[in-house]
């Protein structure tokens, strides 16, 4: 684990990182209702839980598509989920502008997988001092991700993770390639299996991503497996009506039962 997150309980429990929460930030009372419900998951299997929201969505296929409910707005509940529960928060960021505000605010900074190339984006948020999620775009092999690392580590922060979000297979498809979990931990970061993401059906003719939800189970048992030392899931009471991504999450009231699950593979191996 990184010891820089502030507030992040059950690091000394050998147990991996839970990074969860909606795919975007939709409103107060929904994103404490998934905050609350996680961490008493968290609390009870003794795991280490980093909530996630996108406070702003940049990545859209569609004009009219939701982006967010306000910079401010939406950064202001990341920080009082922070506050009130004692836990780490993290967020996307999409440009260099964005920084210093979404810094104010969160603990750890994650750059997008199409963004993880953009250097003086790696740069300037290595800078921030802040934790630095980094994802694997869907379209770079799992060596290649050494570039993005030493652009952040070069700058001066050894405070990295990187998350796996799945490989694309043809114009519609993304796979995932678990060689990738062991050739990334080579670089000397946490390594984490974004499962949600993995199960996208991308670029789909109606302007909606589809997605495979029935196969997170699958994917978060083999990246536990296959020595992950985290999974990304991004989970709503109720996908059918999530702002964003609701085809790919996780029903919220089916994360105790997997993760019941892979505790015990982590145990295993």
């Amino acid at each position: 684990m990184i010891n820089k997150i502030n507030n992040l309980k059950y690091q000394n429990k050998n147990n991996f990182l839970l990074i969860a929460g909606p795919c975007v930030i939709e409103s107060d009372e929904i994103s404490f209702q998934i905050a609350e419900k996680i961490l008493m998951i968290c609390d009870k299997l003794e795991i280490p839980f980093i909530f996630k929201g996108s406070y702003r969505k940049a990545n859209r296929s569609k004009l009219e598509s939701f982006t967010g409910i306000g910079d401010i707005e939406a950064l202001s509940i990341l920080k009082k989920i922070r506050k009130k529960y004692n836990i780490p928060v993290l967020t996307d960021i999409h440009s260099v502008n964005e920084i210093e505000l979404a810094a104010k605010y969160v603990d750890i900074l994650q750059i997008p997988a199409f963004l993880c190339r953009q250097t003086d984006l790696l740069v300037a948020a290595a800078n921030s001092g802040k934790v630095i999620n980094v994802k694997k775009g869907q379209f770079l092999s799992p060596e290649s991700m050494k570039f993005a690392i030493e652009k952040i580590s070069g700058s001066g922060n050894k405070s990295i993770i990187i998350t796996d979000r799945g490989t694309m297979f043809g114009y519609n498809d993304i796979i995932v390639d678990f060689r990738g979990i062991p050739i990334m931990k080579k670089f000397g970061f946490p390594v984490i299996m974004d499962v949600t993401h993995s199960v996208q059906q991308p670029n789909q003719s109606i302007g909606i991503t589809g997605g495979r939800p029935e196969m997170i189970e699958t994917i978060s048992k083999a990246a536990i497996a296959t020595g992950a030392d985290g999974i990304f899931i991004e989970t709503h009471p109720n996908p059918s009506i999530a702002k964003s991504d609701g085809t790919n999450m996780l029903i919220l009231d089916k994360l105790e039962e997997l993760l019941e699950k892979l505790v015990k593979i982590r145990k295993v191996i």
